[in-house]
Formats: structure tokens, sequence, C-alpha cells
């Protein structure tokens, strides 16, 4: 009656399992990794709604600006697009030609016009600022993570060439596991790194095209300033 034969299984590879074996570093590594990527990805989600509805309300906010009408009844209106960075600017620049008024039926002009061009500026730059509000949490994730999951890597590959020269083991069932779980920490980085560099130039390519709406909305609004008759 042949005998069975009997082999040590190696460990299990599968990634589940490998965190769980991971030591202490490998799992504080795997950890930061997973709260970057929680994170960015909340970023991500926060910041698409908050260029959806500023994309959104800037459009309809255009429409009305572009009607025509006195600057008062504009004014009136922006009360309901409170997400639009156009609207805001043009309430910084109402409140302005409010505290100096030109001639009724005058365009505005000489001081009163570079005021008002200041304030749109100014205004302009800070709804710049605010859209790009916790866009560089995801800049850095996208350059801190391949970084801190290598480190995991050149540790784990470290802990396992330490315990083949402690076993004198050489085989590829003795030092696989202890590679593979070094590895792991390197896939963990790109997985957070990847998508935060794709959302980030997502959202930078949104900002070039809202701050080009801005600049061409401050021309405008300059422009019917200086022939003001109403």
């Amino acid at each position: 009656m042949p005998f069975p034969l009997v082999s040590s299984a190696p460990p299990s590879l599968d990634v589940w399992s490998l965190v769980m074996q991971a030591g202490p570093m490998a799992k504080a590594v795997l950890l930061t990794l997973i709260i970057f990527s929680v994170a960015s990805w909340g970023v991500a989600a926060e910041r698409f709604r908050r260029f959806s509805r500023a994309e959104k309300e800037s459009r309809r906010f255009l429409e009305r600006f572009h009607r025509g009408g006195g600057l008062a009844a504009i004014q009136e209106e922006t009360e309901e697009f409170q997400w639009s960075p156009l609207a805001d600017i043009y309430r910084a620049g109402f409140r302005e030609i409010s505290l100096n008024p030109p001639p009724p039926g005058e365009p505005l002009k000489g001081e009163g016009l570079e005021a008002v061009d200041r304030i749109l500026r100014k205004n302009a730059v800070m709804q710049m600022t605010e859209l790009e509000r916790s866009l560089g949490f995801l800049a850095t994730t996208a350059s801190a993570t391949p970084f801190i999951g290598l480190f995991g890597t050149v540790w784990g590959i470290m802990n396992a060439f330490r315990g083949i020269g402690s076993s004198g083991t050489a085989s590829l069932a003795a030092y696989a596991p202890g590679i593979a779980e070094a590895l792991v920490a390197t896939a963990a980085g790109l997985g957070a790194a990847i998508p935060a560099v794709i959302l980030y130039n997502h959202f930078q390519g949104r900002l070039r095209m809202m701050d080009s709406l801005i600049d061409e909305f401050e021309a405008d609004l300059v422009h019917r300033l200086q022939g003001r008759r109403s």
C-alpha cells in the first residue's frame, strides 16, 4: 500500500492573508495608505459637488446677465445663485458701486471704475482660492503615497532577507511570502496615488475653465459699467 506524499504547504499568498500575516510596521504603512486613499476620495466627492453647483449656477447667472436690465435688478436676482463665483463677484462689484455711485445716466469712470475693477479682481482671487481648497491634499496624496508604499516594501524585503539569514533556508517557498507581503505595500501606494493624480488633474482642468470664465465675465462687466446708462 503506497504511503501518501507529505509536503509542507507554503503560506497562503492571497492579499488578505498577506496583510494579516504582516508585521506591525507593514500594517502601519498600509493603514496610513488607507487613510490617505479614503481622505482623498472624500475630498474628491466634496469638490465634485462644489464644482458642479458652481458651474451650473454660473451658466444660469450668465444667461440672466446677458439678458440685460438694470444693475439693481440683476443684483436682486443674484440671491438665488449662492454657489456661483460669478454671482458673488457681481455682488461685490455692485456693493462698491453703491458706495460711490456715478451721476444718474452717467458711465462709471476714473477712480470709481478703478476701485470696482480692484474689487472684482480681489473677489475673483478669493473665489478661485475657495475652489482650490483641499485640492492640495490630492496633490500630496499623489506624490507621497508611492514613497510610503516603497518604504513599506523596502522594510518588508529587509525583514524577509533577515529571516532567510536566520533560518539558513534559501528556497523559493521560504522567502516568497515575505517578498509578496512587502510588495503589497507598493501596490497599496500606487492604488492610492493613481486615482489622486487623475482626480487632481481633472479638477485643475475645471479650475482653468472657471478661471477663464471669470476673466471673461469681469471684462464684460467692466465694459458694461463704462457704458452704463441705468
